[in-house]
């Protein structure tokens, strides 16, 4: 979901304007758009014209806009390609403050091995005070079961990964919901034994970002602190401005640390502009992350180093919900030399895109360039291949540990080790 620092257009729905036209120009703006600003005029092998000739009739014939939507992102689809969708008009918050539907049983879940992995469990929580832990699979959420969600995704035809990452998201989704409410989780704990508990829900405890331009307000987590090995340790849900004050006082803060761990596993992106203002934190050289590549003219991720940065052992953690902007940022890291990078192969989603919003009120995302990281290899469809590749592990997590994060912290100290043995 990575969108350029530029302005974003905006189309406003006339009033009183027939719902039918709504939905006519809403397509024929999608088809053109691509037709005109698609960073590749040979739409990958796509006959963009013969698209629009087949689906003109369906959008002639549709009588709601929710059919209207799933039309136009089939239609996009077609081009095979992350960062080009329809965002549904409720997606849209006008209020940026707080969202008080917000809400959470307290744990994460990935789609691993053709199943639902539990990988963290808040303290406090519901589920926590229910008794489920970090390792557990989940079987049903709700009357729904889990391989009821799988199935429907292995259906979809996406490539394996896309697969997980959609399950993942339709899980968490399906296990979140308003504070104060419950769901029912069918789980097998770390004995093999089925349990069922009841987990009420509580507020999440994160905060909504500041809208910008057409990018809605969104949910986001942020965490720093140190590891018991003194290693400096920075979480953040997503690439947002509203985050890049804590995120510069958290590498300021911890500049006599052995090494600095970035952990972007499940970060879906956001504003590139804030890869290279992190790096510049980090990097003494003015340098690039990447370069993007437009139908005419191209984009560098530029790097400007600022005053005294951050010079130790640096680790990006990644895993297959990395996308976009984190993929920019932990490849371009990677390519320059400056960061290992640590966990599973990421998304391979990280085409920069602008968000517009349409007659109906439905958001349109389109990518408008291709990325290539430093050394040239291309991340879409392909993903930021790690360093140090270690997928999850459940008897890690039924233990109490994170076999991704130890294996980044024995990293860095192996790392600080040399560098002080190179000192005089």
């Amino acid at each position: 979901m990575t969108r350029l620092l530029a302005p974003l257009l905006a189309v406003a729905l006339a009033a009183g304007q027939p719902a039918p036209d709504a939905r006519q120009r809403s397509f024929d703006i999608v088809w053109k758009t691509i037709k005109e600003h698609h960073f590749d005029p040979t739409f990958g092998g796509v006959d963009w014209d013969g698209v629009r000739t087949r689906y003109a009739p369906k959008v002639a014939a549709a009588t709601t806009d929710r059919q209207l939507h799933q039309l136009l992102q089939d239609m996009v689809g077609e081009l095979k390609l992350s960062h080009f969708g329809i965002i549904a008009p409720e997606s849209f918050l006008e209020d940026p403050g707080p969202d008080p539907s917000l809400g959470g049983a307290g744990i994460e879940v990935r789609s691993s091995n053709g199943e639902a992995l539990i990988t963290k469990v808040e303290p406090g929580s519901g589920a926590a005070q229910a008794g489920v832990r970090a390792g557990f699979i989940l079987r049903q959420v709700g009357a729904t079961p889990v391989s009821e969600i799988l199935a429907r995704v292995a259906k979809t035809g996406r490539p394996e990964i896309r697969q997980r990452l959609l399950a993942t998201r339709i899980l968490q989704n399906t296990v979140d919901g308003p504070p104060g409410t419950s769901v029912k989780l069918i789980f097998v704990d770390g004995q093999g034994t089925a349990r069922e508990a009841d987990v009420k829900r509580s507020p999440k405890k994160g905060e909504m970002s500041a809208r910008m331009g057409n990018m809605p307000p969104q949910y986001t987590e942020f965490e720093s602190k140190r590891l018991e090995s003194g290693v400096g340790y920075v979480r953040f849900s997503l690439f947002v401005i509203s985050l890049m004050d804590r995120v510069r006082q958290a590498i300021r803060s911890m500049s006599d640390a052995p090494g600095i761990i970035f952990d972007v596993r499940g970060n879906p992106g956001g504003v590139v502009g804030m890869t290279g203002g992190i790096a510049g934190l980090i990097e003494t050289r003015e340098t690039s992350l990447g370069s993007m590549q437009m139908r005419t003219g191209h984009i560098n991720a530029a790097v400007f180093p600022q005053p005294n940065p951050y010079l130790g052992p640096v680790v990006v953690l990644v895993d297959a919900a990395s996308a976009s902007s984190s993929e920019i940022f932990a490849a371009g890291l990677q390519a320059i030399g400056r960061a290992t990078v640590v966990g599973e192969r990421s998304q391979g989603a990280a085409l920069p895109s602008v968000l517009q919003r349409l007659p109906t009120g439905a958001g349109f995302q389109y990518a408008i360039a291709d990325f290539k990281a430093p050394n040239n290899v291309m991340i879409e469809g392909q993903g930021v291949i790690p360093d140090i590749e270690v997928k999850l592990d459940r008897a890690s997590l039924l233990a109490g540990r994170d076999a991704q994060l130890d294996a980044a912290v024995a990293h860095i100290q192996k790392a600080a080790q040399k560098n002080k043995e190179k000192k005089p």
